[in-house]
């Protein structure tokens, strides 16, 4: 019997992705399962004779437990990591295709043993080295995580709601927002221009479920850098609008494949995932790959 770990955010889901609900449900379909609360301090202990990792939450909680596994000098085993979504966007598991409505299904993949390599992006250039999962970015982006924080106290904790009410803020951002200078290298090739926006993507999407680089896999060994220019704008618009009428699809702009990436924002702050960074001046980055640093369970064929 497969031993693994459940690594739970008791503050994200509902009822349904409760303590008592989620070992039941990892144990009906065989598994051994032992429990610990990413709210307390224990639970980065990880034991030797577990075979695999299950993070129950939202993409903020996978990071969390990325950056820890990231962080060990010696990786004594390296963990595979099973995702049991339950987060407001939850573009992670989105970028790996697992499903977020159906827990059951996901559990019974597991014993196929089915894994993906997941490629991470390394940055340097910042007071210390940082990593990203979804991507790192200038411009428009990280204004909507400074405008949301504004927000916190409207919004109610139904994820629908909170991507109703991004999306609401982020489609006055991009009618408004002004174009700036960024110097960029692609693989030595020069990209610099003014833009709206500018990520370097390992996900297909970012924050509130946003499909900017439909053709991202984070197991490729690539980045996806997406540009988006003045002569861009009404696109991004007519996008976000679209999403805000529930009409699904993907934005599809300026979009480069590279493995290095240089960059210069006219700026002092950029994002790492959902982290916003803020420096005392612009600073020149470089972004890196580190191919295959994680491994994920469960994805489909």
């Amino acid at each position: 019997m497969k031993i693994a770990q459940l690594l739970h955010n008791p503050g994200a889901g509902d009822e349904d992705h409760s303590k008592k609900g989620l070992m039941d449900l990892i144990k009906s379909e065989g598994f051994d399962c032992r429990y610990a609360s990413t709210e307390k301090r224990d639970w980065k202990e990880l034991r030797s004779d577990v075979d695999f990792l299950v993070v129950a939450g939202g993409d903020g909680t996978v990071r969390r437990v990325a950056k820890h596994l990231l962080n060990r000098k010696l990786i004594e085993k390296p963990y595979p990591i099973a995702l049991l979504p339950s987060g407001t966007a939850n573009n992670i598991a989105g970028a790996l295709r697992i499903p977020v409505d159906r827990p059951e299904a996901v559990v019974r993949s597991w014993k196929a043993d089915r894994r993906k390599r997941f490629d991470v992006g390394l940055v340097e250039g910042l007071p210390k080295p940082q990593f990203f999962l979804e991507s790192i970015g200038y411009g428009i982006f990280p204004q909507l995580m400074n405008e949301m924080e504004d927000q916190q106290e409207k919004s109610t904790d139904a994820p629908e709601e909170k991507m109703k009410v991004a999306l609401d803020v982020l489609a006055g951002i991009v009618q408004s927002y002004e174009a700036r200078s960024c110097q960029i290298e692609v693989d030595g090739v020069d990209h610099s221009g003014n833009y709206l926006l500018v990520e370097v993507m390992n996900t297909r999407c970012i924050g509130p479920n946003l499909g900017l680089a439909p053709a991202a896999d984070p197991g490729d060994g690539q980045f996806d850098i997406v540009l988006v220019s003045e002569s861009q704008r009404m696109g991004l618009i007519t996008y976000v609008q679209n999403r805000l009428k529930g009409i699904e699809g993907d934005f599809w702009g300026t979009a480069l494949k590279g493995r290095t990436v240089r960059a210069k924002w006219d700026g002092i702050e950029m994002h790492l995932d959902d982290q916003l960074v803020s420096t005392k001046k612009p600073r020149d980055i470089r972004v890196m790959m580190h191919e295959g640093a994680l491994s994920f369970l469960g994805v489909p064929d």
